[in-house]
């Protein structure tokens, strides 16, 4: 009864981080034994000559971190490494809508067990044709070749072709 008791005091406040250190904050602060939110999200970014599939903040320079006004100590949060501040309107920390983070969360999870058409795919795996004259087709992901072209084996008249085609045009292949 106490722990239905605790979590509704308990309440989400914002957290500002340094400049590119959310991800510093967020470990460091869990570490300590906070409950930390800091919803991420997958893009596609070029490195290199590829692209690849990085998570990246949501919010870059904020995540949620979930507090007791009464019993837990906050003190330590200011000399945390990553952390810049509370976010404060005047002098007290104000809190987030409880609905919004959970909205949150919710959306993160949910993204987690559909994830998105064009993943970045590993040599070996198994991949369907979603576009084009191919459309329909599986085939095997050889390698990437580029910015946005990628390399599949595909089986053609009984022998093993190798397809340059978008990886726009592609999905994972469901077992």
């Amino acid at each position: 009864m106490s722990e239905v008791r605790d979590a509704a005091k308990a309440h989400w406040y914002l957290i500002q981080c340094k400049g590119g250190e959310s991800f510093r904050a967020a470990e460091n602060l869990t570490n300590q034994g906070f409950h930390v939110f800091h919803p991420l999200l997958e893009v596609e970014r070029k490195r290199g000559s590829k692209l690849r599939w990085v998570e990246e903040p949501l919010f870059p320079y904020y995540l949620f971190i979930r507090l007791d006004q009464v019993d837990d100590n906050w003190r330590p949060i200011r000399s945390t490494r990553g952390v810049l501040k509370l976010v404060s309107f005047g002098t007290t920390p104000t809190p987030v809508p409880t609905s919004l983070v959970e909205a949150l969360i919710a959306n993160g999870e949910q993204r987690q067990e559909q994830p998105a058409e064009n993943l970045y795919f590993r040599a070996g795996e198994q991949v369907e044709i979603i576009d084009g004259p191919l459309s329909s087709l599986s085939g095997v992901f050889e390698s990437a070749k580029g910015d946005e072209r990628v390399i599949v084996l595909l089986n053609l008249i009984n022998q093993q072709q190798r397809v340059e085609l978008s990886s726009r045009q592609l999905r994972r292949r469901e077992s």
